[in-house]
């Protein structure tokens, strides 16, 4: 073996593999297949487990280390298994809240929220804009009181919880705060994600509220707050998986996640903060589609151009090059027709996420084309999951497909694909005004209309859908939500509004437009105005009145 491979892999065992064992202790004593082979440490590409190539060391490196390609712990799942989330959120606080106790005693490891539009769109239930719209898609939280329902039992200080909140990050996480003190958990001991990724709200998404300026004021704002006062929170979840729902290519989804994580960082930087202070707490979301090897690779290729990217523009450390991801697979691929055959899509599409090295995993259930899932088929999918960590063996070895000709060189393409669209995006000002002037969003279109059309003529399959259709289709059992839902939540909020101190609110929400008429840190006073049990709507409507509506670019 070359000396200096010898000497890289020794430093490697004794500074970086062997602190982890001790942090995460493996899972079991000996890892070995049905056969009884061991399962090494490191494996690479020669007979004994040793890579004895320089060129693949140097540019694949090791586990745990620069540049993160076979990921970002030297033994993975060998000493700690992936977390494992449900997205689950709908109707009632009271019904979310049953939900999430049956996940947790199913065995799912981490809670996974999903806000209705209102909510996400920073109005109350009894607002307008809310008419029909209330706990259809998620959970309606109009304050701390429904968060405290919504988190009912449930203890704060020993489950992660993930928010897939964006425009009205700060209130979700205030009011979490808030609920998390009444519990008598302090700030520091919460531990979580929202996603806060406002950037891709105005290329794919549309739950966007402010123009994207202040909007990525608030982003910033909290990564400060969280830095001092939430240090194990994730403050954003900088998120591919619905630029991907919208049509984009594997390529795109890494380019225009990346580029929104660079944007998100040199706004931070910008306004003072240290990179190496919040960027470790950032975290990515991709999507999981059908192209088992691509996918695999898509993960390979953003770990790897992420540590690339923030040591060549922000000298940032370790830590804070290291991408970690939470990982979906693809609501878009699921179909109304045969929808038992969404099962196997999500098992393949699960099976490549683990594979390409994920933190963290949601896998959707077979029914969701069609409504809100039933019990049975979140069962279904958190099983799923279960069986790949249990019984396949693949959470045994760390990147196991790394050296194979076909992944390393779609890791390869995807990297240059997407530091082709990088420099483009850089030509233009930087993502921000990139989407401003509407070029990811005409991107994204273009692309999914290339696939439509193929489906359409037949040209990419699916089966179910435009091969090995039936006849006729059963029709399947599915979830329906109490049309007396929206009045009950509507009574709720309006109870609240009577019970509380009037003046103690009024003061809270003035306190929130005049620090949004200046420059102060703007998580303070919400939170203070979450606690006078203000409602997201009016905090929302405060922050509104200074900083405007965002109005859609249109794309030709």
């Amino acid at each position: 073996m070359n000396k200096a491979i010898g000497e890289q892999l020794e430093l490697w065992e004794a500074e970086i593999l062997a602190p982890a064992k001790a942090r995460f202790p493996l899972r079991r004593e000996r890892f070995e297949t049905s056969s009884g082979t061991e399962v090494p440490d490191l494996v690479g590409p020669s007979s004994d487990g040793v890579p004895t190539e320089a060129t693949y060391v140097d540019r694949l490196g090791v586990p745990g280390s620069f540049p993160y390609t076979r990921g970002v712990q030297p033994t993975m799942y060998r000493g700690r298994l992936w977390t494992m989330r449900q997205y689950a959120g709908f109707g009632s606080a009271s019904e979310s809240n049953e939900r999430y106790r049956y996940l947790l005693g199913a065995g799912q490891t981490g809670l996974s929220v999903a806000f209705d539009l209102p909510t996400q769109m920073g109005y109350d239930s009894d607002a307008p804009e809310s008419l029909g719209e209330v706990g259809r898609v998620g959970v309606a939280i109009d304050s701390v009181e429904d968060m405290a329902v919504l988190m009912d039992g449930i203890p704060l200080d020993s489950v992660s919880t993930s928010m897939t909140i964006n425009a009205t990050a700060p209130v979700l996480l205030a009011q979490y705060m808030a609920v998390g003190k009444r519990q008598g958990v302090p700030a520091h001991k919460l531990r979580g994600t929202v996603q806060n990724d406002i950037l891709k709200e105005y290329m794919a998404r549309g739950t966007y509220i402010y123009p994207p300026r202040p909007s990525m004021r608030l982003v910033t704002d909290l990564f400060a707050f969280c830095a001092e006062r939430v240090p194990q929170w994730n403050t954003i979840s900088i998120s591919g998986y619905h630029v991907r729902e919208a049509g984009c290519t594997a390529v795109q989804e890494v380019a225009f996640t990346l580029a929104d994580g660079l944007a998100y960082v040199q706004a931070a930087v910008e306004q003072g903060l240290d990179v190496n202070a919040f960027a470790p707490r950032l975290s990515f979301f991709f999507n999981v589609h059908n192209n088992f090897l691509e996918e695999v690779a898509k993960f390979r290729a953003a770990r790897r151009l992420w540590a690339r990217l923030m040591k060549e523009r922000f000298g940032a450390n370790a830590r804070s090059q290291r991408l970690r991801f939470h990982s979906q697979t693809a609501g878009s691929t699921l179909t109304a027709q045969q929808p038992d055959n969404n099962v196997v899509r999500v098992a393949v599409q699960a099976l490549a996420s683990v594979l390409g090295g994920t933190q963290s995993l949601h896998t959707n259930s077979r029914d969701e084309a069609l409504s809100l899932p039933t019990e049975d088929s979140v069962r279904i999918a958190l099983r799923t999951q279960q069986i790949i960590a249990s019984e396949t063996g693949v959470a045994d070895w760390v990147d196991p497909l790394a050296g194979s000709y076909a992944v390393e060189f779609l890791t390869d393409s995807i990297e240059a694909g997407a530091r082709e669209y990088l420099a483009t995006i850089d030509g233009l000002g930087g993502m921000v005004a990139a989407i401003e002037q509407g070029y990811p969003q005409r991107e994204i279109q273009d692309a999914a209309y290339r696939t439509q059309r193929a489906i359409e003529r037949g040209e990419q399959e699916v089966v179910g859908v435009n091969v090995h259709r039936l006849e006729a289709e059963p029709v399947p059992e599915t979830l329906q939500l109490d049309p007396a839902l929206e009045a009950q939540q509507v009574a709720r909020l309006q109870t609240l509004r009577a019970e509380r101190s009037a003046s103690a609110a009024t003061a809270a929400i003035d306190t929130v437009r005049r620090t949004a008429e200046g420059t102060d840190n703007l998580i303070p006073p919400i939170l203070e105005a979450v606690e006078a049990r203000c409602t997201l709507g009016e905090i929302s409507d405060a922050l509104r009145g200074v900083f405007g509506l965002h109005r859609e670019v249109v794309v030709l």
